[in-house]
């Protein structure tokens, strides 16, 4: 009997042990563009997704799930790198300098590859840091895990573009000549968009691409069981960032940053993992997060010197539980914003540091979309609601969303006395998160690639008391004029440039109330040793005290060394052109032939301001 007792332990041991040992596969597949409202998996208004529907009824459905930036070049630099964009340089798309990973760190399929698995990338990278040869054995359109050796487990990637915004950049004429097969009357249309037939039917247009998606997910799905290998892969199904239509992709809202992520658990590991299959799991995950959850999923030893912890492992390994997910919104193409945003339990803090910087700023790709183009054109022609509208408006520095009740963000808080405690606390740990990085947004683009390209966290953590100061500066944002006017013409007068353009960015920020400080924001603009306060104190004098900018920009642009200052300053030029009062700029090609560097998204402001 405890012959039998020993016998039957024994191989109770050998199979966890075995279990424990035997490496499992994983395949991504993420689609492009598209947030979680349009999967009816997620949210009762979106298209039935019966193949996704199938991966969750034997896995797992991520209810917050976020990617850490709403755009891809940065959520995919996210998402490689398990690093905050802001702290290692990558903030920026597309990018206009390519840097180095965090010293000691590598991409993290570099890190399975050292575990012994076959890595393939099919095929969409969009890094703005530089990959080194280890991290994948195949990264192309052909890339697949068939040619991994016998027996070798494997990490594979797909990225289906069948829902990229492209997919909505079709001719006015198709509304009428081309029908969808989602009716255009049964779809959802978002308060914040107005209810017309082209949104109407954009919205469909989109949930039939969410169903095709779908379809090649189950095609993907059915390879594996017919290589016999779907009980032994995990498989993640989600989007890289949150969806296409308007003020969704590159805008830091739940639309831009709230994915669908689903994960399938393989038979083989289901009792190891800790959650039960068919859960809806309501612990926060975001980005950083995937690469670290894959290698403690693997058995591989997860690096120091990330920001993302596991949230899913296996054999009782620790795993983070959270309730709050981080994002940042940067140079999206030509157009310039910096925000930052926590989103903690059912609230969303979003920090607009250039709040007059409206959402609906001119960005060429995104006005390729006739939605986009119509919203504008009806927002000009004085037929918005003031929910519609909000998006042509400069927005307030800081916004309070309670996201539960108001999914759409349409209802801001930040005023309403009985939210006070929790905006408090929420712009409090901002604070700390941007200081403790520290955050290299602070500095302009070009100033960044001119010194910090070699080794951006080296920089940052040799100015962080600097960037602390900086933040500080623009936090005077936040404070009543007079509250805050002693600290603001220190800033004015500060030797250190950046203290003066944050300064300058904060007083337009309070408008006509920082008139008193014209003074010194008149001598700033014509008299500053720094290009860049030069352009932001005219930028102030245009927007509240009526002077004309057109010589200002003029001559800001003949300054500029680089094409990236360049496109810096004709942010301001659109924003002066195309917002209130609306001012004139002459302009020619010759004014910009000197302009070293990059040119790619100062061609796409010259495009739109002077024609091709």
């Amino acid at each position: 009997m405890r012959r039998g007792l020993l016998s039957v332990l024994f191989l109770l041991l050998l199979g966890s042990s075995l279990l424990a040992a035997e490496k499992p596969n994983f395949v991504w597949i993420m689609s492009e563009d598209n947030s979680s409202h349009f999967l009816k998996l997620f949210d009762p208004t979106g298209a039935p997704t019966p193949n996704i529907d199938a991966l969750a009824d034997e896995g797992l459905v991520y209810e917050h799930a976020f990617s850490n930036a709403p755009v891809c070049s940065v959520a995919r630099t996210t998402l490689i790198t398990s690093c905050y964009a802001p702290r290692i340089g990558t903030f920026h798309h597309r990018k206009s300098f390519v840097v180095p990973m965090p010293e000691g760190l590598k991409m993290f399929p570099a890190y399975l590859r050292e575990a012994g698995y076959y890595t393939t990338n099919n095929s969409k990278e969009d890094y703005n840091a530089k990959k080194s040869a280890d991290v994948w054995d195949d990264s192309s359109r052909k890339a697949t895990w068939k040619n991994r050796q016998a027996d070798q487990p494997f990490f594979h990637v797909q990225t289906y573009t069948t829902t990229h915004e492209s997919s909505l950049h079709f001719p006015a004429k198709d509304i009428q000549d081309k029908p969808t097969s989602t009716d255009p009357e049964t779809v959802f249309v978002p308060p914040h968009h107005p209810k017309t037939e082209t949104f109407k039917y954009t919205y469909a247009r989109y949930h039939d691409r969410i169903q095709d998606v779908d379809q090649q997910v189950g095609t993907l799905v059915d390879q594996l069981k017919q290589d016999g290998l779907l009980e032994s892969t995990f498989i993640f199904y989600f989007g890289d960032h949150g969806g296409v239509l308007p003020r969704g992709k590159g805008y830091a809202y739940e639309t831009g940053l709230h994915i669908p992520l689903v994960i399938r658990v393989p038979e083989k590991f289901r009792d190891d993992v800790g959650e039960k299959v068919g859960s809806r799991i309501e612990s926060f995950v975001s980005f950083v997060d995937f690469g670290p959850t894959v290698l403690s999923l693997a058995g591989a030893k997860v690096p120091e010197g990330i920001d993302g912890r596991p949230f899913l492992a296996r054999g009782g390994a620790p795993i983070v539980k959270s309730d709050e997910s981080f994002g940042y919104a940067d140079r999206f193409d030509e157009k310039y914003d910096v925000v930052r945003t926590i989103r903690k339990g059912k609230y969303r803090y979003v920090r607009n540091f250039q709040p007059f910087n409206f959402d609906g700023l001119m960005n060429n790709y995104r006005y390729k979309m006739v939605a986009y183009r119509e919203w504008r054109e009806l927002f000009d022609a004085g037929k918005l609601d003031e929910t519609q509208a909000q998006f042509f408006q400069s927005r307030p520095a800081e916004m309070l969303f309670d996201v539960e009740a108001d999914p759409y963000e349409t209802n801001d808080l930040a005023g309403d006395p009985e939210h006070a405690q929790t905006l408090t606390a929420l712009r409090g740990g901002l604070n700390v998160m941007l200081a403790g990085m520290p955050d290299l947004g602070f500095y302009p683009e070009n100033f960044l690639a001119a010194n910090a390209a070699d080794n951006p966290v080296a920089f940052g953590q040799q100015h962080k008391d600097e960037i602390a100061k900086l933040i500080d500066v623009a936090n005077l944002e936040l404070l009543p004029f007079d509250e805050a006017r002693p600290q603001l013409e220190e800033a004015l007068a500060s030797s250190d440039r950046w203290q003066r353009y944050w300064g300058v960015i904060a007083c337009t920020s309070h408008g006509q109330a920082a008139l008193p400080l014209r003074k010194q924001l008149e001598s700033l603009a014509s008299s500053d040793s720094e290009n860049l306060v030069r352009v932001r104190a005219a930028e102030y004098l245009a927007l509240h005290a009526g002077v004309d900018p057109a010589a200002a920009m003029k001559k800001a642009i003949a300054d500029a060394e680089t094409a990236t200052e360049a496109n810096l300053i004709l942010n301001t030029v659109v924003l002066l052109r195309d917002g209130q009062p609306g001012y004139e700029f002459k302009f020619q090609r010759a004014d910009f032939k000197h302009l070293k560097g990059n040119r790619g998204e100062l061609d796409r402001r010259l495009e739109y301001l002077l024609g091709k």
